[in-house]
């Protein structure tokens, strides 16, 4: 009984925190002015590098980037795109990595959401005609980027800590 519990903490805690922050707009654009980060993108970044097996999933990925347009009034599919790219990006560096490293890992993230910031918000410029601030976008990438470092910690302390290991 305790494997089982410990096995389904194991596989969908990623996929509860994922659309408990989407649902609650968590995007961590706290009342700071010049703070914010994009939580789902470490979340999304992180489980679908480190897990293979196990990860959140594919079409839940999808569904909460419906979910996430919904909410914050964006046309339909784009966060789930944007959600999509991340893992192939995800997928793509844990099958060419041969030695894995965070810091490797970390830099390779930074590129990727950049490059998918740039594809996002170009997509929604040209055909949707938003308006983008961006320097709050930069904002935003430095301290996803600074956050994941943190966050992938945590998250490996408590995969550690939940299969009864030490990383």
């Amino acid at each position: 009984m305790r494997d089982k519990t410990k096995y389904f903490l194991y596989k969908y805690t990623a996929v509860f925190l994922l659309f408990t922050s989407i649902l609650n707009e968590i995007d961590f654009n706290l009342e700071f002015k010049y703070f914010s980060f994009n939580f789902v993108y470490i979340l999304i970044f992180y489980y679908s590098l480190k897990r293979e097996e196990g990860g959140i999933g594919y079409i839940l990925i999808f569904i909460a980037g419906l979910f996430n347009d919904v909410i914050n009034g964006l046309p339909m599919g784009i966060s789930s795109l944007s959600y999509l790219l991340l893992c192939a990006a995800a997928v793509y560096l844990r099958n060419i990595t041969l030695r894995p490293s965070l810091i490797k890992d970390w830099i390779f993230f930074l590129i990727a959401i950049s490059i998918l910031n740039f594809i996002t918000y170009t997509y929604l410029i040209l055909f949707f005609n938003y308006e983008i601030n961006y320097f709050d976008q930069m904002i935003n990438i430095i301290g996803t980027f600074i956050f994941y470092f943190v966050f992938s910690y945590v998250f490996r302390f408590y995969d550690g800590f939940i299969l009864g290991r030490s990383n």
